[in-house]
């Protein structure tokens, strides 16, 4: 968390702490869980952020996501079901018609209206906004490549609101609607029109709402945010959906060595998805036993990740010069227990658009020190590598990744930091290596990572081609011509590799037997889907 971010947290708290309700922290902890009017649940990276529409990390996304809305959710893999829309639509995949859900109320009584979309779709490509979801809109009729409109600009053509429960926008070319029904209609959340409308946009996320949103769609309020400590919430009796079955619910974040332990005392229900709350697989045995817990392991779209700085590491060369001289196969079966597969690029094999063709880059440490020496490598030189903490595996990864460069005469300096002080720094480019864990969607863009205008491009990659090829795959509506563009894209990142896939780690699911309906789900947005309808056992 960068400096900023840290101050901004805490003076939010701080701001807010007379408006919090108290919540108990003991709740029912104990053997077994029991149900009861609290549920915790276990989590590992506490959130960069809690502005709707800045989020980076899922973390964030995770704990937003129980207070706020999107359009749609996506529990499976293509399958959109109504949230605030009860539909996105288009007869020409160019003009797309939203209907809202009729009755859906703010948090403090006011409706949620087309405006509220209009708004926050204006604010997220408004010049002046931070925002991670310019990516998510670059399609729209009237932004650029990063998502946002020409100075003095404040609205995005086309996009209108015909009456309270309608929204039209257009998009440049023809796309698949599949793509906005997930990247719009799943990843963009609401944001409320009469709370920020005052607030200029470039003040958005400084902002009292942004450092614990007061006004929510959700199925739950935020009541307190006690910095890496553990996110509070409070179920809103008036949730569109219907009131939830559980009065509170809290998150608790912990070592992820503890996640065991605190679900073999109760002290945690459930452990969260979405790779931000993994129970260590040597934990795994000894979860599996637990008498009141059920336990699934699944394969993910997550995967880890080491991204080079392209500008210490010029030469495509240097890049796969690392690349080949990383054993992923140890990290696999050393430290996943062979809970996890070793992939190249972006796309895990749950995806449809993995390139199963293309094999995936050798450890061959000869090859490895000859790629460096031919491009020129100072192996005296310092290589400032940056590893987060919290996630353990990744963390003992590192270890692994040091002994291998070491083995072939690399001058490597590890340096660890909690995980949003990471992301900043990454961010700021202030590495030359920098370990990431990432989760991106079920639709194959991933502009915001390869993209030279990328919002998390944190590589400083720049190829024209590549730009060229993720416009061209973003533009394409016919799915079998899309498959063909993400196939030359995946040849060109394994080539010029700025961005190495370590491995993809199945996520454990843990959840008490007390909890009858809710849990980590294999694919991670449907955790987050029905919150509104978790249950204990017997509830009515």
């Amino acid at each position: 968390m960068s400096a900023r971010t840290t101050h901004r947290l805490t003076t939010g708290l701080a701001a807010i702490g007379l408006l919090l309700i108290p919540t108990a922290c003991t709740g029912n902890a104990g053997s077994g869980g029991g149900g009861g009017d609290t549920l915790y649940v276990g989590t590992v990276n506490p959130p960069a952020s809690f502005n709707p529409i800045n989020q980076s990390d899922v973390g964030g996304q995770f704990a937003v996501r129980f207070a706020m809305d999107t359009l749609l959710d996506q529990p499976e893999p293509l399958k959109f079901v109504p949230k605030l829309a009860d539909s996105i639509e288009s007869k020409d995949n160019k003009t797309f018609t939203v209907k809202l859900h009729a009755g859906a109320k703010w948090s403090d009584g006011q409706p949620i209206t087309a405006k509220d979309v209009v708004y926050t779709i204006n604010l997220i490509a408004n010049r002046d906004s931070l925002t991670t979801l310019g990516g998510n809109v670059t399609a729209l009729t009237g932004v650029d490549a990063t998502g946002k409109l020409p100075k003095g600009q404040a609205a995005v053509p086309g996009l209108t609101a015909p009456d309270d429960t309608t929204v039209v926008f257009t998009t440049k070319t023809p796309v698949d609607p599949n793509y906005v029904k997930e990247m719009i209609g799943t990843k963009v959340v609401i944001m409320p029109e009469h709370t920020l409308a005052k607030t200029a946009p470039a003040q958005i996320d400084d902002s009292k709402f942004a450092q614990l949103p007061d006004v929510t769609s959700g199925p739950y309020k935020f009541t307190k945010y006690t910095q890496n400590a553990s996110i509070e919430y409070a179920a809103n009796p008036d949730y569109y959906a219907g009131a939830p079955k559980i009065a509170k619910l809290i998150m608790k974040i912990m070592p992820a060595s503890n996640l065991a332990g605190e679900l073999q005392t109760g002290s945690i229900m459930m452990n969260s998805g979405g790779g931000i709350g993994n129970i260590p697989f040597q934990d795994l045995k000894t979860v599996q036993a637990f008498k009141d817990v059920n336990t699934k392991v699944n394969p993910t779209i997550g995967f880890q990740t080491i991204q080079f700085n392209v500008k210490t590491f010029a030469d495509p060369r240097l890049r796969a010069g690392l690349a080949h001289a990383i054993n992923r196969k140890q990290i696999v079966d050393e430290l996943l227990l062979g809970n996890g597969e070793v992939i190249d690029g972006p796309y895990t094999s749950q995806s449809p658009f993995l390139d199963k063709s293309l094999k995936t880059v050798s450890y061959d440490p000869v090859l490895a020190k000859k790629l460096l020496t031919e491009a020129g490598w100072d192996f005296s030189r310092k290589i400032n590598f940056v590893v987060p903490t919290g996630n353990k595996i990744r963390e003992r990864s590192a270890d692994i990744l040091l002994q291998n460069f070491k083995a072939i005469g690399l001058n490597v300096v590890q340096t660890n930091y909690d995980f949003p002080t990471t992301l900043a720094k990454a961010r700021a480019k202030d590495h030359d290596m920098v370990l990431m864990g990432l989760t991106f969607n079920i639709d194959p863009d991933v502009s915001n990572m390869y993209s030279s205008t990328g919002s998390f491009n944190l590589t400083g990659y720049n190829s024209p081609e590549s730009d060229k090829l993720l416009l061209a795959g973003k533009s394409e509506a016919k799915p079998d011509a899309r498959h063909k563009i993400y196939n030359q894209l995946q040849a060109l990142w394994q080539a010029d590799m700025p961005v190495l896939t370590l491995y993809s780690d199945h996520a454990v699911a843990a959840t008490n037997k007390s909890v009858a309906v809710g849990g980590a789900t294999a694919f991670w947005p449907g955790t987050v889907a029905n919150t509104g309808q978790w249950a204990f056992e017997g509830a009515n």
